[in-house]
């Protein structure tokens, strides 16, 4: 994932911000190759800031 717009070394100061920022950023605008802890997303899933509909979609499979 590469984001020009945000100082990600300041993100990484706080380590819960960091991960609720990297995996809304991979869900919203593409995993550019990468794959998703699905136990990292499980931890933080109430607090993603999702699009209404890549949530409910996610929610289908990380339910399986």
């Amino acid at each position: 994932m590469y984001n020009w717009s945000t100082d990600q070394k300041e993100f990484q100061k706080d380590p819960e911000k960091y991960a609720i920022w990297r995996l809304e950023q991979m869900v919203n605008f593409g995993l550019n190759g990468k794959k998703i802890d699905k136990k990292e997303l499980k931890k933080y899933w109430s607090k993603l800031n999702l699009d209404p509909y890549r949530r409910q979609l996610l929610e289908l499979f990380l339910n399986e």
